[in-house]
């Protein structure tokens, strides 16, 4: 135990010491009040090598854990949400890469020499209206004779848009009617026929610039596809590595998230004073039990993380389960992020709802959890089903 927490203080040291952090805190009331992308952020994180975490060490990176990572992401994601979430797709990239490889599966090895080379991987799965996420796809996938695609569709909620060079995507192909299919691929940001929307004025998370990404004929070169699987729920590698990766590294963002606004609720209360009791706050019963409550209800959240992020790591087989596991973790995560940024909110009184003010930009991004694949309401027939069905 000893030697996993002093690890974790080296890696934060060395990638995210204070005084980074500090500026990071700092431009991100900026970069959401200009709704402008976190441009020296992802500068100071490139000098750092941030990108690289993943990369294994054959292949010239440090080769971190997903659980390494994740403890990043959620110090991270304290100070600068937005950045935290944006990089999370590269990150995702990379982890899903290595994921694969260390199961013995090199498809996607390639991955490592290009972000070594420094080029910059964006998530392009999310469609509008497609509640099936990786099992179906509303982008048109057409065959090409030499065993390309054509692809044709919308992706929403492309993070990094002003600075991917990559973009891990899917289509369907239904060239064969009863065998429908779906292609993984990459593509390249000079590929014709792809736009980014210039539409992205939201609510929170505003620095990660989020935009649509927009394919129009765009041609995936058959040496970039990485996959074809069936439609619909058929096990597979890269899915499982994609639903891992995606949905603890989101999940750390928003315990990330929890554990500011908790600190910043408890600044609050020590701040404020009450002309009643004549005492701070933070003196105040009923002021402590409601901090007192959002803190207990969060431990559970950094935990449940760890636990699954070391599991994924030292390949647990939990076989079914790991989706309910791995969808628990993040919903629960979001959740605790948006309880304690209102619990924050209420600790910091009138300044607090101040449009300018941290714990309001928290609020606000704290809201953006609702918005990850798949949200409660999709989720739900999963977990009865794991209980209810024979």
């Amino acid at each position: 135990m000893t030697d996993r927490l002093t690890r974790h203080a080296e890696l934060a040291e060395r990638y995210l010491p204070d005084e980074l952090l500090a500026r990071f805190r700092t431009r991100a009331a900026v970069y959401d009040r200009e709704n402008r992308f976190f441009d020296e952020d992802f500068a100071e994180l490139v000098e750092r090598g941030y990108p690289l975490l993943f990369v294994p060490e054959r292949h010239g990176g440090p080769g971190l854990s997903l659980d390494e990572v994740s403890h990043l992401q959620q110090r991270l994601a304290s100070a600068a949400p937005a950045t935290a979430l944006a990089i999370n797709m590269h990150l995702m990239c990379t982890g899903v890469a290595k994921a694969m490889t260390d199961r013995g599966d090199h498809a996607l090895d390639a991955v490592f020499a290009e972000a070594m080379a420094g080029e910059i991987f964006a998530f392009g799965i999310s469609e509008p209206s497609n509640d099936w996420v990786m099992q179906d796809s509303r982008t048109v996938a057409t065959p090409n004779e030499d065993g390309g695609y054509t692809l044709k569709g919308v992706k929403i909620f492309t993070s990094l848009s002003p600075v991917w060079t990559r973009l891990i995507t899917h289509g369907r192909d239904d060239s064969d009617p009863e065998h429908p299919t779906l292609v993984y691929g990459f593509l390249t940001r000079d590929a014709p026929g792809i736009a980014v929307s210039d539409q992205w004025d939201v609510m929170g998370m505003r620095a990660s610039q989020s935009r649509a990404t927009i394919l129009d004929d765009v041609r995936l070169d058959p040496q970039r596809i990485v996959r074809r699987i069936p439609v619909g729920r058929v096990p597979d590698l890269l899915t499982f590595a994609i639903t891992s990766n995606f949905q603890l590294l989101i999940g750390s963002v928003y315990a990330g998230v929890a554990r500011r606004a908790l600190m910043l609720g408890a600044e609050g209360l020590r701040r404020r004073r009450s002309a009643k009791a004549g005492s701070s706050l933070a003196e105040v019963p009923e002021s402590r039990v409601r901090l007192a409550d959002a803190y207990a209800e969060f431990l559970a959240v950094p935990a449940q993380l760890e636990a699954y992020c070391r599991d994924f790591d030292e390949r647990v087989d939990h076989g079914s389960d790991w989706p309910l596991l791995l969808v628990s973790a993040r919903l629960n995560a979001s959740t605790a992020a948006r309880r304690t940024a209102e619990t924050a909110l209420l600790c910091t009184g009138g300044a607090g709802f101040d449009d300018g003010s941290e714990a309001s930009r928290l609020f606000r991004d704290a809201t953006a959890g609702l918005f990850h694949p798949p949200s409660a309401d999709a989720a739900r027939p999963m977990y009865a089903a794991a209980l209810l069905d024979d």
